[in-house]
């Protein structure tokens, strides 16, 4: 078992950071809301953890905990501060047209990276000290955040909140009748989001051991949107099995590509080809799963099966 935990630690670690990151846009989608701007975030707080480890809270030997805790904590206000900015005008736009301008900022902010000495450019920024000496010892942190970050979506579908979310995403003009009002919301939604995109970046920032602009860029767009709409769009449940799925799927396909049993074109495009697959897997996944491999009319027929049958006699 300690064999196992050595050899796929890493890709354990990168798995709960996945499902994390499928949550971040599931949030903004709880509002009916196709945001693609967590990519963004996720390279936001990926470079202020960089920056902050690498100058700010320089330190010799292993890297306190508790400064990666406060390194997580100020990129989740960071980018709280930057979504509500960036979320009030971009709000304004509806389905494709909110798709195109996120993924706009996403670019934006890539730009940025590469063109800014702070964050070292196009080469990034490197030796980004590490707090453990082992991938799986991540854990101790990602899981707990995954947790927590279930427990609090289930709960926030529950409450007033969340309820507000889903009349907007059904019909929007029905919940402005209502008395709701979907701008508030809409940014909330979208606002949470990047915050857990942001705090996801200042872990990952430390388990890559270094960080640059291809942390961030429309290829992560895409894939954290296979997350969601293949793992299920209508539960958090259906993005964190997305998530983690689609964070293995390159990793099955590559060992897939290093067997001698199947053709040398074939081993090139599992290799180099995963936007291609996953592409595919959107269209595919949309026509005959349109709501995701996860949706709440599983977990119901699966209660309705287990109520015990009465008798009326």
């Amino acid at each position: 078992m300690t064999e196992f935990f050595t050899t796929y630690g890493a890709l354990i670690v990168s798995m709960v950071l996945g499902a994390l990151l499928g949550l971040s846009l599931y949030l903004p989608l709880m509002a009916g809301q196709l945001s693609l701007a967590s990519p963004g975030f996720y390279a936001l707080g990926g470079y202020i953890a960089a920056i902050l480890s690498t100058t700010v809270f320089s330190t010799t030997g292993v890297f306190p905990v508790p400064l990666l805790l406060l390194e997580m904590l100020i990129a989740g206000i960071v980018s709280g501060v930057l979504g509500v900015v960036v979320g009030v005008p971009a709000l304004r736009l509806r389905g494709i047209y909110l798709a195109i301008a996120t993924i706009a900022f996403v670019e934006v902010l890539r730009v940025l990276a590469l063109n800014l000495d702070i964050t070292g450019g196009a080469v990034g920024i490197f030796g980004v000290p590490q707090p453990f000496s082992e991938p799986i010892e991540y854990l101790w942190i990602a899981l707990p955040l995954l947790i927590v970050s279930m427990v609090l979506i289930y709960r926030l579908e529950r409450i007033k909140v969340g309820r507000a979310f889903v009349a907007i995403r059904e019909d929007e003009l029905a919940a402005g009748a209502m008395g709701i009002n979907p701008t508030y919301y809409k940014v909330l939604a979208f606002t949470l989001g990047c915050i857990l995109a942001g705090v996801v970046g200042a872990i990952s920032a430390h388990v890559l051991n270094t960080w640059n602009s291809r942390q961030g860029t429309f290829d992560s767009s895409i894939n954290y949107l296979t997350f969601v709409l293949i793992g299920g769009s209508r539960t958090f449940l259906g993005s964190v099995v997305g998530g983690m799925v689609f964070t293995a799927l390159p990793e099955v396909l590559r060992a897939m590509a290093d067997t001698s049993a199947i053709p040398p074109w074939l081993a090139q495009l599992l290799r180099d080809g995963r936007l291609i697959i996953f592409g595919l897997l959107i269209v595919i996944g949309t026509i005959f799963f349109p709501q995701g491999l996860v949706t709440p009319d599983l977990f119901k027929n699966r209660r309705k099966r287990r109520r015990p049958v009465t008798s009326d006699q």
